[in-house]
C-alpha cells in the first residue's frame, strides 16, 4: 500500500512541473485524494460492499470535485491534473501510467447492463474537457484532444481530435500521409482537422475565383458572362 501511494507521488512530479514538495502534494492534490480514496472504495467493494464505498466515493466528490465509481478499475500511475469534474464510470478500465485533465468525463452511452464504459491502455493522455463514452477500448500510447467526443475504438499509438472524435495521427505520423509517413503530455500541439477544411475551402474559393476572372477576360468583361449566365 504505501509503495503504490509513493508511487502516486512520484508520478505527480513526473508530469506536473508546479509540484514542489512532497507535503503539497500530500495536502494540496485533489487527484491524488481522490485516488486514494478509489483504493479503499474499490478494495471494499470488491468484497461484496456497496453503500459504504459509494459514501466514500461520495465524500471524495464532495471534497475534491472528482467522481471515481468504486467499481472502476485503475491501474498505477494515474495522474488526474486539477481534476475538477472528471467522472469515472463503475466499469472502466484504465491502464498504466495514465493521465486524465479536468472535465474528462469516462461514461456510458444508455441504460444498458454490464461493460458500458471504455477501457483505456497504458501511456494515455485524456485532454480537458473530453468524453470517451461506451465500451470501446482506447489503446495504449492514444492521446485524445481536448473538448473531443470519442465513440469508438482506438487503435495503439494514434491522436484523436473533434466531435465525434477521429484519429489524425497513427504512430507519430498524420493518417493522410500514411495512407498515401515515453509518456508524450503535449497535448496543445494536435492536428486541426476543422481548421485544415477552413483553409481548404478558402484555397479552392480562391481559385475559383481566379477561373472566373479569366473567363470574364475571355469574355470582353464581366457584362458579357452575365449575358450567357
Amino acid at each position: 500500500m504505501f509503495g503504490r501511494i509513493k508511487k502516486d507521488i512520484n508520478v505527480i512530479f513526473e508530469r506536473d512541473p508546479a509540484a514542489k514538495s512532497v507535503a503539497e502534494v500530500i495536502f494540496c492534490y485533489p487527484g491524488f485524494h481522490a485516488i486514494l480514496m478509489h483504493r479503499c472504495a474499490h478494495w471494499l467493494y470488491q468484497r461484496g460492499m456497496v453503500i459504504l464505498p459509494r459514501m466514500i466515493s461520495q465524500f471524495g466528490r464532495f471534497i475534491t470535485g472528482i467522481e471515481i465509481h468504486p467499481g472502476a478499475i485503475i491501474g498505477e500511475g494515474l495522474f488526474i491534473d486539477h481534476g475538477t469534474g472528471v467522472v469515472i464510470g463503475e466499469t472502466t478500465e484504465i491502464g498504466d501510467n495514465v493521465t486524465i485533465y479536468q472535465g474528462v468525463t469516462l461514461g456510458g452511452t444508455g441504460k444498458e447492463k454490464g461493460k458500458r464504459h471504455p477501457t483505456l491502455g497504458n501511456n494515455v493522455v485524456v485532454s480537458s474537457g473530453a468524453k470517451v463514452l461506451g465500451s470501446q477500448k482506447i489503446g495504449s500510447n492514444v492521446k485524445i484532444g481536448a473538448g473531443s467526443v470519442v465513440l469508438q475504438e482506438v487503435p495503439d499509438n494514434c491522436t484523436v481530435v473533434g466531435v465525434p472524435g477521429k484519429v489524425v495521427k497513427r504512430d507519430g505520423r498524420r493518417v493522410r500521409d500514411i495512407d498515401d509517413d515515453g509518456i508524450d503530455l503535449r497535448h496543445n500541439l494536435l492536428p486541426d482537422p476543422v481548421g485544415e477544411m477552413i483553409v481548404t475551402l478558402q484555397e479552392r474559393i480562391i481559385h475559383l475565383e481566379k477561373q472566373i476572372a479569366e473567363l470574364e477576360e475571355k469574355l470582353d468583361g464581366p457584362e458579357s458572362l452575365q449575358h450567357i449566365i
